[in-house]
């Protein structure tokens, strides 16, 4: 225990080449630090194990006994690869102290895993602790958030300052914080988390594909007594969407909104969850008409509220989706390379 092992779970699809030089940078902190690095190819089905496989070999990184690979069979989403990670633990089969949660696309600067580290054992009721996000431009990015809630997904949806104003509690991303502070939840790009938290609630919920996984972890661990933090001190530059091609949708991903569905019927009920749609689409509405007043920019991609309506609509007459065991594989099939 007084070692303060950290686990460093490093999260590939189909980024190989970034994922590579994410690695080089997280281990290139670690060697101060007791822990190991663990890159999991999720799924990727594009030669990205082999080649990741054969660039940690090139540049000697598995026979120093500090990086191991897996590969999972499938994609079960960030979640269930982060869960994988989770379970397979350190090389002599210990769970660690502490676990960090990196992105392929984040690479961390100056000693942003030792301040995460730090700050937790400083913090005797801080359970998760994230960082400064930026983008490779230098450019913030908002990594500080609140919890959705009904006043919140208007806010969000209806883009207008009045209205921003008046619902300041409950506006989803916080005013970028100059100093650290607690938020209810932060961004799984460059993420630390204290094992007693895994331990009190068992990991990611895996039937969230991607989207809203760590805003539930947040969640569940703040029930149970654990706080967030917001630590700028730690800082890492993110490129963003790398696997995900969020910044370029041309329709919304059904498990986006599969993923927003689920988080508000899990944490508030079916009633909570409809309020806050119909909340969404009214925001939606009022920023449409706007838009043919003010000549605003379309801010959503295209026919988000035409989808987020039909998703809805399907919704109330189908059974909840969950994932397949096919989509979700046990960590023990997942074969390591040492």
């Amino acid at each position: 225990m007084s070692q303060q092992r950290i686990l460093t779970i490093l999260l590939n699809y189909r980024t190989p080449e970034m994922t590579l030089q994410a690695a080089e940078a997280a281990l290139r902190e670690m060697e101060e630090l007791p822990g190991e690095l663990l890159i999991i190819d999720n799924g990727s089905g594009d030669g990205s194990f082999d080649q990741i496989r054969a660039g940690a070999e090139a540049r000697g990184w598995l026979d120093s006994g500090r990086l191991r690979l897996l590969a999972s069979p499938v994609n079960g989403g960030f979640g269930a690869g982060m869960n994988i990670g989770i379970q397979a633990g350190l090389a002599d089969g210990s769970a660690p102290e502490f676990y960090y949660l990196l992105n392929s696309d984040a690479f961390v600067q100056g000693e942003t895993i030792r301040t995460l580290r730090d700050f937790l054992l400083e913090h005797p009721g801080a359970g998760l602790a994230g960082s400064y996000v930026r983008g490779t431009d230098g450019e913030p990015h908002r990594t500080a958030f609140r919890f959705p809630s009904i006043a919140g997904e208007f806010e969000a949806s209806v883009r207008t300052g009045v209205f921003t104003r008046l619902l300041r509690p409950w506006v989803v991303a916080m005013e970028m914080p100059q100093g650290e502070v607690q938020v209810d939840w932060t961004a799984g790009a460059s993420l630390m988390i204290r094992r007693e938290v895994i331990e009190a609630v068992g990991g990611f919920d895996e039937t969230f594909f991607l989207y809203f996984e760590e805003t539930d972890l947040c969640r569940r661990a703040a029930r149970e007594g654990w706080r967030t933090h917001y630590v700028p001190a730690s800082e890492v530059a993110h490129i963003g969407s790398a696997s995900t091609g969020m910044k370029g949708w041309r329709r919304t991903p059904h498990y986006w909104f599969d993923s927003r569905l689920h988080y508000f019927v899990k944490n508030h009920g079916r009633a909570y969850a409809a309020a806050a749609t119909l909340a969404r689409i009214s925001g939606s509405l009022i920023y449409g008409l706007r838009r043919l007043i003010q000549t605003k920019p379309q801010a959503d991609p295209p026919q988000f509220l035409h989808d987020l309506c039909l998703h809805s609509l399907r919704a109330l007459f189908a059974p909840r989706r969950t994932p397949s065991s096919e989509t979700r594989p046990p960590s023990p099939f997942a074969k390591e390379q040492k």
